[in-house]
């Protein structure tokens, strides 16, 4: 499915324009909010701040206390594919 066209604004910048004036896009992305860098008039990547990054991609917390979670929840517990009998395998 092709992307689609993306108008430009002032958060928009032409690849070219991003590379030549890098330092200007990225402190209007500290100040402003992200900034869409464009090829061919279709969105090719962001530029944000740090710390919106960070924010927005924290995990809430390891896999060991995900299925922790689960289990204290009462999620799996008597779930039908645990309690099904399993087949004998000879090595």
């Amino acid at each position: 499915m092709p992307k689609e066209r993306e108008p430009r604004g002032a958060d928009r910048w032409a690849v070219a324009e991003a590379k030549s004036k890098f330092s200007e896009a990225t402190k209007r992305a500290l100040s402003g909010g992200p900034q869409t860098i464009t090829s061919n008039g279709r969105t090719a990547g962001v530029i944000v701040a740090a710390e919106e990054w960070r924010r927005k991609t924290k995990r809430a917390g390891n896999l060991a206390e995900f299925f922790c979670s689960l289990a204290a929840a009462g999620i799996g517990d008597g779930d039908q594919a645990t309690q099904e009998p399993t087949a004998k395998v000879n090595l």
